[in-house]
């Protein structure tokens, strides 16, 4: 009865897939198409429009419509966001996955690095990558935030793996003349499923904050791309003028968020077999 309750999909899962279903929907709508071209800019009578059903979310003071540059915001806040979070997951993996199943002085001079990085704000490591790397451009802000977020993944996996290793079946697969490749990717990783799937979605959320971070302080995505937080930056100084910009913005990154937080509970949750 209990693993049958495991299996079933919790409200919060539930809710995190389907809000999470429509905004990708949008968001590669965006890549396509949107409503006008988000960088063409209006006459002096189309500046700062409230929202209606010509301009959903309004326009700014370039005349620019504000709901076509969210969605193409979206779109690259999401796509760093997801190229962060692959790159972290599939590197500190593979690293917590050696350290976690072989030990020795490898893992301990690896786990005593990672300690050093992770007792670091991953916005501030960020920074010093991007700053070396050069900022404006989206590949080094994923770069940068795939390299910061190595150290979280590691340590996540590491102690997963070091968990597994020495269980029956782990030890019936060495016994049997399996590779150590063959046990890690075969007998040890799925069974860690249900820790990596919860530690991608933080760090989803994660990634989504540090890039709209680093683009408000105009040190990451800057135009002609356009960016969450390059156009919350934008919307704070119109916001009297325009208040609906930083509204359709804000709401924008809270949704993203959002989806993915309610996934990892949602997650968390039928592990634990809490409904």
């Amino acid at each position: 009865m209990k693993k049958r309750m495991k299996k079933r999909m919790n409200g919060y899962l539930r809710a995190g897939l389907l809000l999470g279903a429509v905004l990708t929907a949008l968001i590669v709508l965006g890549f396509f198409w949107t409503p006008y071209d988000p960088n063409a800019m209006g006459d002096a009578g189309e500046k700062f429009l409230a929202p209606s059903l010509q301009h959903l979310l309004g326009t700014d003071d370039f005349g620019r419509d504000i709901f076509s540059r969210v969605l193409k915001g979206a779109g690259t806040t999401f796509t760093i966001a997801i190229c962060t979070v692959v790159i972290g997951a599939v590197v500190g993996t593979a690293l917590g996955a050696v350290t976690g199943y072989f030990g020795g002085l490898v893992d301990e001079v690896l786990m005593r690095l990672n300690d050093v990085l992770t007792a670091f704000p991953s916005i501030l490591l960020a920074l010093v990558v991007i700053s070396i790397l050069g900022p404006g451009n989206k590949y080094n802000v994923i770069l940068a935030l795939g390299l910061v977020f190595i150290p979280s993944f590691a340590r996540v996996t590491r102690t997963a793996f070091a968990a597994l290793r020495d269980v029956n079946y782990v030890k019936s697969a060495r016994l049997m003349g399996a590779s150590p490749a063959r046990i890690l990717a075969v007998h040890i990783l799925p069974n860690t499923a249900h820790v990596l799937l919860p530690a991608v979605t933080i760090g989803f959320n994660n990634a989504v904050l540090a890039e709209a971070s680093m683009s408000y302080l105009g040190i990451g995505v800057t135009p002609p791309d356009a960016s969450l937080g390059y156009m919350l930056s934008e919307a704070q100084s119109l916001f009297t003028a325009a208040p609906w910009y930083a509204v359709g913005t804000g709401l924008a990154i809270v949704l993203l968020v959002l989806s993915a937080g309610l996934i990892g509970e949602g997650l968390q949750r039928a592990e634990r077999g809490v409904m």
